[in-house]
């Protein structure tokens, strides 16, 4: 299962991430967020598309590393996790936010969160036996 996990999460952070690193124009049609100047434009290339194609590469590595999968795991935890709490204090403080690209967002997250930290005291205990 932590294998399964860790494809399906780099098949889909990575190419996400490098396709919004290389064009964050995108963010307008995907989720409304447009850049009003050039150093708007760099942040979503680096949160949306350099932090979201990093956390698909720890997946990549862990694949090919079976020891780094407790580690990688409790990674994706904390960071999908973050995305979750920050989406979650989004939508309850900001008027119409609750739209289907957040809510589609919130499942992926709340999903991702849970399975990672299911499964990284999976691996870990399996690495200490």
């Amino acid at each position: 299962m932590v294998r399964i996990f860790l494809a399906v999460a780099a098949v889909v952070w990575t190419p996400y991430g490098l396709y919004l690193m290389f064009s964050p124009g995108a963010l307008e049609g995907i989720a409304g967020v447009t850049a009003a100047h050039a150093a708007a434009t760099t942040e979503l290339r680096a949160m949306y598309g350099g932090l979201q194609a990093a956390i698909g590469v720890l997946c990549i590595a862990a694949l090919l590393r079976e020891r780094y999968a407790p580690a990688v795991l409790a990674a994706s935890a904390v960071l999908t996790g973050g995305l979750l709490t920050g989406r979650l204090i989004g939508v309850l403080s900001d008027a119409g936010a609750l739209d289907g690209y957040n809510i589609g967002a919130l499942i992926f997250e709340a999903v991702a969160t849970a399975s990672a930290a299911l499964l990284a005291r999976t691996a870990a205990d399996a690495r200490a036996h």
